[in-house]
């Protein structure tokens, strides 16, 4: 007897391909995250990480972009060790640097909503450089403006001599940006070729 079987679609192809980005971006930035130089005199590491929650917002927008950001700490959470240098675990977020890492979070929905003007992703082809440096740099100081105070707590320090700590890695992180850019909007004239 031969049985009929219909395929029910449970999710549209727009949310597996979000899906399978935020997980590619998330594993992009626990890998980027490996790349650091550690800094003893200011107990925060020189890392690519930066890159990650840009370019999960830029790429996926703020909804996804956002949550392949949550993925991401959500694995070093858990214990996977994702965080700069292989750390992991909750009480990473405790330390000088937890702060950083929740800003990242902030960071890829502040960069993704700026560029793409709204909750929506908009085509890469859609989007002008001035928007998308604006909103990279948008989403750099939402990453200081929480990783600078929470460090200052954390360290029983003023927010002034945290600043002062952060200051070395400022030009470095600009040149994130614009190194973020270049490779968002190369690959974006690849895809079209």
């Amino acid at each position: 007897m031969a049985e009929e079987y219909e395929s029910v679609e449970l999710v549209g192809d727009e949310t597996v391909r979000n899906l399978a980005g935020a997980a590619v971006l998330a594993a992009l930035t626990a890998a980027l995250a490996q790349l650091s130089i550690p800094i003893p005199s200011v107990g925060v590491p020189f890392s690519l990480q930066p890159f990650g929650p840009f370019f999960a917002g830029l790429l996926l927008g703020p909804l996804w972009g956002g949550f392949a950001m949550a993925l991401y700490l959500a694995a070093g959470t858990a214990g996977a060790p994702v965080f700069s240098n292989g750390a992991a675990g909750i009480g990473h977020f405790a330390g000088r640097t937890g702060g950083f890492l929740v800003g990242f979070a902030l960071s890829a929905v502040v960069v993704g909503a700026v560029a793409h003007r709204g909750t929506e992703a908009r085509p890469l082809s859609e989007l002008s450089t001035a928007v998308e440096l604006l909103a990279v740099f948008a989403g750099l100081a939402v990453v200081y403006a929480v990783g600078v105070p929470w460090m200052a707590e954390v360290l029983g320090i003023s927010v002034g001599a945290a600043a002062g700590i952060m200051a070395p890695f400022a030009v470095p992180d600009v040149v994130k940006v614009f190194v973020t850019v270049a490779v968002v909007e190369g690959g974006a004239v690849a895809l079209r070729e």
